[in-house]
């Protein structure tokens, strides 16, 4: 690579990724609002973590030896 490439290259990154400072942090803290949501009951698991879970429980009920299997990637 020459010079000039290297210069293009620099400069393509430089314009690719915003500098990193001081102002890259959060405004406030995240927790609380964390802890809120946490506690007022509002997070739960979607339908299809459910359909997943009965399929999951249907393959090992219809295919036992894919429990192993099932197990590995855990």
């Amino acid at each position: 690579m020459n010079a000039h490439d290297e210069k293009r290259m620099k400069q393509l990154l430089q314009q690719a990724l915003p500098p990193v400072g001081a102002d890259c942090e959060p405004v406030h803290d995240l927790w609380p609002a964390l802890r809120r949501r946490l506690d007022a009951g509002s997070i739960r698991a979607p339908w299809y973590d459910w359909a997943l879970l009965a399929g999951i429980g249907v393959l090992t009920v219809c295919f036992p030896a894919s429990i192993p299997l099932l197990l590995y990637y855990l």
